[in-house]
């Protein structure tokens, strides 16, 4: 399948919110009134709502948006770009590249990015000062390449030449993500892998599980999981001959996370130290989203205040709504348990869900409103995505 097709495929929830009801005289007020059981048997649950598949769905990998694949070849020389597939979302429902950098550690440097991407050639300078050295050595751990499935130097890589691998912060850049997607290792038979958005690593500090569906219990975990198992798309046999890297789990993998977590939200100078709206600094339509938030749309079952997740796997049996079905070379199932991420700085993370599907967060609140049969109104809707751009 083209490169072109997918980015339709990718888009097409957006482009559903104009026209792929109106064909049949169907509107989404008309979908919020029908029961899962009728939209599945007219088989009325949008499309793109659906699972969205990797561009590889059959062999997976890392895929990596053009300014990282630029920006790594100007800084260090170090080619990010496959020869065998693009990657398939439009720059606008990808999150601000370079991000900002805020710690924890020091709240009052506000953005200590000046506006670059990280890199193993700058991370010295940026950070002298503000870092203890455990924090820099887990930072420079979190800049090195490291062999991958696609990236490394065999014959059967995905890109031209042989290649050192990519960095913890290829995708997570700048300690927050750039929409960099890939499959889950960890689900057998391939075409019912998942695809996965890069989420962010700000705030990991209050996070008590890790890794979308494979929910490991700490950073830890996590860092050292993804050194093992996922750069390898879970195949442990061939990373063997590719290069796997073992980081100690008592001193780098302790240093990494270390660094990982004093990585912190975006302020939210509207929000109180207990994660609500001020009253005089809120506009009155989001104060009304937020009364949707906590209410109505039942959004603070999962997702509540100061930090905005609960730290639980959800599965929002979305096998209520369409029949799994094989497209072209993917298995288009319901999610199962899907971890609860983070609501804090939501606005800088596009696209949305775990794997993307849902690129704007107008699309989001329509996808839940549908899925949890919330039963807003157009003008709750549109209040509810007001209060999440505070977050």
């Amino acid at each position: 399948m083209t490169f072109f097709i997918w980015v339709f495929m990718a888009a097409i929830n957006t482009l559903f919110r104009y026209f792929f009801l109106y064909n049949g005289n169907t509107s989404w007020d008309d979908l919020s009134e029908m029961t899962p059981a009728e939209i599945k048997a007219q088989d009325l649950f949008p499309m793109g709502f659906r699972p969205l598949p990797h561009s590889k769905h059959s062999s997976g990998g890392m895929v990596f948006p053009q300014d990282q694949i630029d920006n790594m070849e100007k800084l260090e020389d170090r080619d990010l770009e496959r020869f065998d597939i693009e990657y398939d979302l439009p720059s606008h429902f990808t999150p601000e590249f370079p991000p900002p950098i805020y710690l924890t550690t020091r709240p009052d440097l506000g953005d200590v990015s000046q506006g670059k991407v990280l890199s193993i050639k700058n991370y010295y300078e940026l950070f002298k000062g503000v870092l203890t050295p455990v924090q820099m050595e887990g930072m420079r751990l979190l800049l090195t390449p490291f062999p991958q499935q696609q990236f490394n130097q065999t014959e059967d890589r995905k890109v031209r030449e042989p290649s050192l691998g990519v960095t913890c912060l290829d995708c997570h850049v700048n300690g927050h993500t750039n929409a960099a997607f890939h499959l889950n290792p960890d689900t057998r038979p391939q075409a019912a892998r998942m695809r996965l958005d890069t989420p962010s690593l700000r705030g990991m500090h209050n996070q008590q599980i890790h890794g979308s569906k494979r929910s490991l219990r700490s950073i830890e975990d996590f860092t050292e999981f993804e050194q093992r198992s996922a750069y390898f798309d879970g195949d442990h046999v061939t990373a063997a001959k590719k290069g796997v890297n073992l980081p100690d789990r008592a001193s780098q993998v302790a240093m990494m996370a270390q660094m990982q977590n004093i990585l912190d939200f975006p302020p939210a100078p509207k929000l109180d130290s207990a994660g609500r709206l001020i009253d005089e600094k809120a506009t009155e339509q989001e104060l009304r989203g937020e009364d949707i938030f906590f209410g109505k749309g039942r959004c603070a079952e999962c997702h509540p205040a100061p930090s905005y997740t609960n730290h639980q796997m959800h599965d929002l049996q979305l096998g209520r709504f369409y029949d799994p079905e094989k497209i072209s070379d993917q298995y288009n199932i319901p999610d199962g348990p899907i971890k609860s991420f983070t609501l804090r700085g939501i606005k800088d993370s596009p696209p949305y869900h775990h794997d993307g599907r849902l690129l704007t967060l107008a699309d989001t609140v329509e996808f839940y409103n549908l899925v949890l049969e919330l039963d807003l109104t157009q003008k709750e809707k549109e209040d509810l995505h007001a209060f999440l751009l505070c977050l």
